[in-house]
């Protein structure tokens, strides 16, 4: 059975970042605020990339259409995206650093084959999907420029294949910086918006929505949720961290990364989402437009220049967004059938890593070009899915990152797990709500969110209580944070199956199948109406 122990961290090679390779030596050598900024220049790349990634053709397709829609009423929800993001991805962070190796892998060492295959195949799905929509972007910014959509599609999965062919993870990942730095046209667009100040300060705010909140602004709501932070960031962060050979000693650095990546995603969102409330608001442009319309309608209301400028901006998110998500894919089914899943082997030496990656690109190409494909439709049920997959992804890196055996002194501190509890329950409740309206479409909702939110704080109270007051002391031991080794697999103990254990994933599995039946007979009535 394969060592899942961390590597043993050379003193020489380092870590290469995007501005190149920086050493250990150099860090050394260095002054100490110099020798900090070395250091994070060196790491920086997984945090901020799969935090942009997030922000792709879904995303920026999503966020337009909740401006247009609810104008400014919805931005409240990206401060706390913020805080939702961090936590998460900051999790993550540490497990990939702590045990070397990817989510998926650790998910079949410590739950089973059975429950990582349950895992990644929600994650290949929701990730074919995820790429559909990617492919649906770069045709709809492309389409703006009279490119057809045959030749968008074809020149995307070039770029996307040729990116990773290298078998250089530095290359890949300067790639994925450029895109980066595109994503900033967010600025000029929404300078060149007629935003209302007093507007955009209240909805961020004062928590509510436009007309109330319905069954439809429920769906935008998880959708919003589902395109902030999708259950592919998981697994593509941590795979990425391990492939950037990132251990213990750098964690702090890949934090600040991830810290900042959770911040320029969500102002990005926000401003996609205040230049569209601002521009559409008088005009009836139609709901759940898509994309191609959008920037005509950025064109129309605001300009050229900012019609030109949706239209690089969803060109942009399109590619970064089908590059992580594919990678992410590639990733997982790399960690369940333990093949060699790094971009920096070479193609010849993982071919099935790299041929999943391109047989992802064909198809998800080959559907976008299907002519009676509600395209719009898909985009926005791509989003809530994942906003419904959320839950039960969060849940099991809940318990990965309580795993004494696997994190040893790099386990969760009490607050981390109460602040991730109450994320998981809002989560639930969320998914709760949108079954209900399903089920009863004349229900009112904001009693229904008042109700539920019930369990939320009891569930929340009750793991802060354990947390807190019956939970040993168990103070951190900085000794031991820089000497702790993750035994091999072969050493490790499958966990003891609780009853408490054993209902949770009967819940988890309950719940994903009745929440994703659910969700299919919302949009079913919403592409009807």
């Amino acid at each position: 059975m394969q060592n899942l122990g961390p590597r043993v961290e050379s003193d020489e090679p380092a870590i290469r970042g995007g501005l190149g390779k920086i050493t250990f030596s150099e860090l050394r050598s260095s002054p100490s605020l110099k020798r900090k900024l070395l250091a994070l220049l060196a790491v920086i790349g997984p945090g901020i990339i799969v935090m942009v990634g997030d922000n792709d053709a879904g995303g920026v397709t999503t966020y337009a259409q909740a401006g247009q829609a609810y104008g400014y009423s919805l931005l409240w929800l990206m401060p706390v995206l913020v805080i939702v993001l961090a936590v998460s991805q900051e999790m993550v962070v540490r497990l990939g650093a702590v045990t070397g190796v990817g989510h998926g892998r650790l998910l079949k060492e410590r739950f089973g084959r059975f429950w990582a295959a349950f895992s990644v195949v929600d994650l290949f799905v929701l990730n074919l999907l995820t790429l559909i929509t990617e492919f649906i972007g770069v045709r709809y910014a492309l389409g703006y420029f009279g490119v057809p959509p045959a030749v968008a599609v074809t020149v995307m999965g070039l770029v996307l294949v040729g990116a990773v062919a290298s078998g250089r993870f530095e290359r890949w990942e300067r790639f994925m910086l450029v895109l980066v730095l595109v994503s900033l046209l967010v600025i000029p667009l929404v300078l060149l918006s007629p935003w209302h100040a007093g507007g955009v300060v209240q909805g961020l705010l004062l928590p509510g929505v436009k007309g109330g909140i319905t069954s439809t602004a429920t769906i935008f709501i998880i959708g919003i949720v589902g395109t902030t932070i999708a259950p592919w960031q998981l697994f593509f962060q941590q795979s990425n961290v391990v492939d950037k050979r990132i251990t213990p000693r750098w964690i702090k650095y890949e934090r600040a990364d991830t810290f900042l990546g959770a911040i320029v995603t969500n102002v990005a969102g926000a401003f996609i989402m205040i230049a569209a409330a601002a521009v559409f608001v008088g005009f009836r442009v139609g709901a759940f437009q898509n994309a191609g319309a959008l920037a005509s309608g950025f064109a129309s209301h605001a300009g050229s220049v900012a019609g030109i400028i949706f239209a690089i901006i969803l060109l942009e998110a399109s590619l970064i967004g089908a590059a992580t998500v594919t990678l992410s894919t590639s990733y997982a089914l790399g960690d369940l059938f333990g093949v060699d899943q790094s971009l920096n082997t070479p193609v010849r030496e993982a071919k099935g890593f790299y041929a999943s990656y391109v047989v992802l690109v064909a198809i998800s190409a080959g559907v976008v070009l299907i002519p009676t494909l509600p395209l719009s439709l898909v985009n926005l049920a791509v989003q809530v899915l994942a906003g419904v997959l959320l839950p039960s992804a969060l849940l099991f890196l809940l318990l990965l990152c309580n795993d004494h055996e696997i994190m040893g002194p790099w386990i969760n501190p009490p607050w981390l797990n109460i602040l991730a509890t109450f994320i998981v329950s809002l989560l639930l409740q969320l998914s709760l709500i949108l079954t209900i309206v399903t089920v009863i479409p004349g229900v009112p909702v904001t009693g229904l969110l008042i109700g539920t939110f019930i369990p939320v704080f009891l569930v929340t109270v009750g793991v802060g209580y354990y947390q807190l007051k019956l939970r040993p002391d168990e103070r951190v031991d900085k000794v031991a944070r820089v000497t702790w080794s993750m035994p091999a697999s072969a050493l490790l103990h499958r966990p003891k199956q609780s009853r408490g254990r054993s209902m949770v994933l009967l819940f988890v599995r309950v719940y994903l199948i009745v929440a994703v039946v659910l969700m299919v007979i919302s949009f079913v009535r919403l592409g009807s109406g």
